[in-house]
């Protein structure tokens, strides 16, 4: 009879010691993942907002349509309502338009985290010279 060599099993031990971690590893990266992307959807969103906004007619016109651009980019990113504001003074000619767009998005909630994690982002785009006033 051949006695079981000391250290028999051990391969079955890290393997259910080191699994849960390797998963948890990936899980988290899976998160920032998540992060990352919807740094990148929201800085697109501020810059489309900010397109649409600055080709419109008026103020008014212009943050409805900045508000519509930015919520049709996000509809898969953000958790609860994009929020768009004005950061630019006035709707004069040669100026810009600048917007601030801001939601909370999903990442670290897939991992049972509860971390509100709200992103903002800038955007400027000139006003078109070429629009045709409100008179």
């Amino acid at each position: 009879m051949r006695r079981p060599a000391p250290d028999s099993g051990l391969s079955t031990v890290e393997v259910v010691i080191l699994a849960p971690v390797m998963i948890l590893f990936i899980l988290v990266l899976v998160a920032f993942g998540q992060l990352v992307d919807g740094r990148g959807a929201l800085d697109g969103a501020a810059r489309d907002a900010a397109r649409a906004g600055s080709i419109q007619k008026d103020r008014g016109t212009a943050m409805t349509e900045a508000r519509r651009a930015a919520t049709a980019n996000l509809a898969d990113v953000c958790s609860g309502p994009v929020s768009v504001v004005q950061k630019s003074a006035g709707f004069r000619p040669d100026s810009l338009f600048t917007v601030e767009v801001s939601c909370e998005v999903r990442g670290l909630g897939m991992l049972g985290l509860d971390v509100p994690t709200t992103l903002k982002s800038t955007f400027s785009s000139p006003l078109d010279p070429l629009r045709r006033a409100e008179t």
